[in-house]
């Protein structure tokens, strides 16, 4: 399984002969190394509905005509714009083709914002353990750290977990790395930072701040193979 991330929560998993994209924001990203009209993907999955997240999604998924995965709320939405969706809710697993999807909980907001000055609602925002291969990836999406996360860890080991360390708007360096004590992720990735000024920090100091020394930090196309 190959593993890479673009840029803010962007991440690209290549399994199964599948190209799955998750929270794929890259037009509006000047962290991104990905071309929202080249990139392919035969699945996306959201973990909800805030515009630095859906990103390209329905450009994508109606060109790619890829299969979107998220909360039942978020997929209602994207459904009504044409797209083709299946939608999940924290707790619940379902066995795709592809591998394996499970939406855990994130203490975050969920509303994406139209042109027309219009929050629209979407859902509980959500978290995603993705397995597949006999590998299990932890995707935090955005979220503050929350106790919780301790159970998540016991109960699926993670091989690589996606940890936001912006803060301001989710965990900082110091919440991240007590969620990754908490989580035992073979692997730690810094995610959803340098984006946006509020959000500037160094991911150096953040993987100098885990007790286990697991953390790796990927640049944008930079992919790790598990």
């Amino acid at each position: 399984m190959k593993i890479s991330y673009h840029g803010h929560s962007v991440v690209q998993i290549n399994t199964n002969g599948k190209t799955i994209l998750i929270d794929p924001f890259i037009t509006g990203n000047s962290l991104t190394d990905l071309k929202a009209e080249e990139v392919h993907a035969d699945v996306i999955i959201l973990t909800h509905g805030h515009n630095d997240h859906v990103g390209d999604t329905v450009a994508i998924a109606k060109r790619c005509r890829s299969l979107v995965v998220a909360n039942a709320d978020l997929t209602t939405y994207l459904s009504w714009q044409g797209v083709e969706t299946h939608g999940m809710n924290i707790g619940g697993a379902y066995h795709f083709d592809f591998g394996t999807v499970k939406l855990t909980q994130a203490f975050h907001g969920s509303g994406y914002a139209t042109h027309n000055n219009e929050i629209i609602y979407c859902g509980m925002p959500t978290g995603v353990l993705f397995s597949s291969e006999g590998k299990t990836i932890y995707h935090a999406g955005d979220t503050g750290l929350f106790s919780d996360m301790k159970l998540i860890g016991e109960r699926h080991p993670i091989d690589v977990a996606f940890l936001p360390i912006g803060d301001n708007f989710t965990m900082g360096p110091e919440d991240a790395a007590y969620a990754a004590k908490l989580l035992q992720a073979k692997t730690v990735v810094p995610i959803h930072y340098n984006t946006f000024p509020p959000i500037k920090q160094d991911p150096n100091r953040f993987i100098e701040l885990l007790e286990e020394k697991n953390g790796k930090v990927l640049n944008p196309g930079e992919a790790i193979e598990i």
